[in-house]
């Protein structure tokens, strides 16, 4: 029987090779639904190739401009999840795809999550600012949960069978970006272009910066302590600048589990479609040069100050992890756009975390989206008022 599968951004970099591998083995699934915010040449493209029931198209503008097109190929066209979800989802479907990336996905994600079986979210933000909303409906729809970053994937796989009362350390791995070898006198001046150049893989410029900075790191961790309930003094970080180990836990009994994977996202995207079902996947021969020279070291905090900022984080999900994600995102976009230098991101970030208003928010739960989506507004526009000064 057909796996009925479903992809939130499939135009993404996560979404995209989503569909490769959907692409790859056509047999196996049924594709319900493809969605986009902006990109219709891409979303078209997978639709021919795919054949999906619906797509959503969350642009207003592009959605009126465009449905037409859809329409004649007899694919069903909506500008919203919950219209087409009242339209054609009957019943559960296998497995869902999260992937809008930012807080602009948290509402999709949460409502998919009564639709499918299986949900596999690849939107940090979302687990990052409001685990325990999703965590709760999570357990209400009975919707099994992936992570599909590589490290909270690793981590995932490597706990299988396992109490997380054992874990006594995790390691997560950084390969350090563009700048690991860099003189930290001249990060001040580095050009977003040369920031967005990661060593190891194929990303976004949003992301590609926030590995430099390593910001991304912190993030991780965040989420992973979210996701695993481990308390997240248990975790560290190691630069590994071939990214081949992806995480690495120790247990009260001494023992130590590792797991390594060639940089492709595939990989873990792969393994989360079927967790269930050992399936062979093309991928290089195992590296032994790179085994025997991993060459892991610990994170040089004054080139990286970023991962000082875990010291402020606590195991609780709050409204403070909030206001850190959209302060970050409004710095990394105004640096993309040379309003701010390289060095000013950690600086600013800092400053708009360490206001009283909203330094007291480490005390208090979101209790709904609207509490996350309007606080995340006021603080980009404060980070932004505060760079134009």
């Amino acid at each position: 029987m057909k796996k009925k599968i479903a992809i939130l951004g499939s135009t993404g970099s996560i979404g995209r090779n989503t569909c490769k591998i959907i692409n790859n083995s056509k047999k196996d699934f049924d594709v319900v639904f493809l969605s986009t915010n902006n990109n219709i040449k891409e979303l078209y493209k997978q639709s021919i190739n795919l054949n999906p029931k619906a797509v959503i198209i969350f642009n207003i503008k592009k959605f009126l401009k465009f449905k037409n097109k859809f329409i004649k190929k007899k694919i069903k066209v909506y500008n919203s999840f919950n219209d087409l979800k009242s339209s054609i989802i009957k019943k559960k479907i296998d497995y869902v795809m999260c992937s809008i990336s930012g807080l602009a996905g948290l509402d999709s994600t949460i409502n998919s999550i009564n639709i499918t079986k299986n949900i596999a979210i690849a939107n940090k933000e979302s687990i990052i600012c409001a685990w325990n909303l999703i965590n709760k409906k999570l357990k209400s729809c009975k919707t099994n949960f992936i992570p599909v970053d590589s490290e909270h994937f690793s981590i995932w796989s490597l706990l299988q069978n396992e109490s997380v009362d054992k874990v006594e350390k995790i390691i997560i791995t950084a390969s350090g970006g563009p700048f690991l070898n860099y003189d930290i006198k001249k990060l001040k001046n580095v050009k977003p272009k040369v920031a967005t150049k990661h060593p190891n893989w194929k990303m976004g410029k949003k992301i590609s910066v926030d590995s430099a900075t390593l910001m991304n790191k912190v993030f991780e961790i965040i989420e992973a302590q979210r996701i695993f309930n481990i308390d997240i003094n248990k975790f560290e970080i190691l630069i590994h600048p071939k990214s081949y180990i992806h995480s690495i836990i120790k247990f009260i009994n001494g023992q130590i589990k590792i797991l390594a994977h060639d940089t492709d996202m595939k990989i873990p995207i792969f393994n989360s479609i079927y967790h269930k079902k050992l399936k062979k996947i093309k991928t290089n021969k195992i590296d032994i040069n790179l085994l025997n020279n991993l060459n892991l070291k610990k994170v040089d905090l004054q080139k990286y100050p970023s991962i000082k900022i875990l010291k402020k984080i606590n195991n609780n999900n709050t409204l403070f992890e909030t206001v850190l994600i959209s302060a970050n995102d409004e710095l990394v976009d105004l640096y993309i756009k040379n309003k701010v230098n390289f060095l000013e991101i950690n600086k600013i970030l800092i400053k708009v975390l360490s206001y009283k208003k909203y330094a007291k928010l480490i005390k208090v739960k979101p209790k709904k989206i609207s509490d996350i989506i309007n606080l995340s507004k006021e603080v980009r526009l404060k980070t932004r008022n505060l760079c134009i000064q």
